[in-house]
């Protein structure tokens, strides 16, 4: 089996890509965390 090495350039933007990915995602998470609290919670106004 072949393996691909990558320079220090690529690995570093693959790092980038998987950091912003993470942030995405997490930022998702908190957002529908927020919108089922406010759903349960009748919203502000009640």
């Amino acid at each position: 089996m072949e393996t691909v090495n990558l320079t220090e350039n690529q690995k570093k933007s693959r790092r980038g890509r998987n950091v912003a990915l993470a942030v995405v995602l997490f930022a998702l998470v908190v957002l529908f965390y927020v919108i089922t609290l406010v759903k349960f919670t009748g919203g502000i106004a009640g």
